[in-house]
């Protein structure tokens, strides 16, 4: 979803102190030790579209943060029907200690580089690191923030504002990354197809395609390349999403 260029370690690797995400993923509050022990025992996996990063009932090899791509979180119910529960963006943290069996699956919606960290290495050091704690707390209260979000969404939202809301996400999820928080507006790649966009909303790709279209003909959003979404104004765009206050959905 967000794609960016990184600095190089020795080994090939992107190295923590250059990373574009980290000020918003896990070890956001780290100290320059801390970082250097998390430097010591990351990896890098990236997965194709399409992918499963961890099925419902798999047990949890490693825990990590999105450095590129989107993913979503899903579940199955008996009958074969899924139900998306949300998506995972760039800077967002996958598993929690204390947990090694996947809750939910998670399957990339385009290419995914996750940088993950072995469980069983990443409790020890979270265990004695206060700053590895209050920033999972504050992760965990977001996602519940985004939960309940998604709930409104789903559940109460028209069309065009389901639309809108997912757009404002993403959009001010990539402003944050590229630390563009003094412009109104913002751009970012839609890597996912209008098919996907509709069992994440709970739509028809039909009705996708004309919301997306209307948003465009009203000037709240303009395509280019098919895949990239600009927004002019954020705050146009909050307000297609039917939300009754005015701060961002992420703040």
């Amino acid at each position: 979803m967000l794609e960016f260029e990184q600095h190089k370690t020795n080994k090939g690797q992107p190295d923590c102190f250059d990373c574009l995400v980290r000020k918003h993923a896990i070890c956001s509050l780290c100290c320059e030790e801390e970082l250097v022990k998390l430097n010591n025992i990351k990896t890098y996996r990236t997965f194709s579209k399409g992918e499963t990063i961890t099925y419902a009932g798999q047990k949890i090899t490693h825990v990590g943060t999105p450095v590129s791509g989107i993913a979503s979180i899903s579940q199955m119910l008996v009958d074969g029907r899924r139900q998306i529960m949300g998506i995972l963006l760039p800077g967002d943290f996958i598993g929690r200690p204390g947990r090694h069996i996947s809750q939910f699956d998670i399957v990339t919606s385009s290419q995914v580089m996750l940088c993950r960290f072995e469980i069983g290495f990443f409790e020890k050091l979270f265990a004695s690191s206060q700053s590895l704690a209050q920033r999972l707390l504050e992760i965990k209260m977001d996602e519940l923030d985004a939960a309940r979000e998604w709930m409104l969404v789903l559940g109460r939202k028209s069309a065009r504002e389901r639309i809108a809301s997912l757009f404002y996400m993403i959009a001010t999820k990539a402003k944050i990354l590229k630390q563009n928080s003094h412009q109104k507006s913002s751009d970012f790649e839609l890597l996912i197809t209008r098919e996907e966009l509709a069992d994440y909303l709970g739509l028809t790709i039909e009705t996708v395609s004309r919301q997306i279209t209307a948003l465009t003909r009203d000037g709240v959003i303009s395509i280019e390349r098919q895949r990239k979404i600009s927004v002019r104004d954020l705050s146009q765009l909050l307000v297609e999403t039917g939300n009754d206050y005015s701060g961002d959905i992420l703040n």
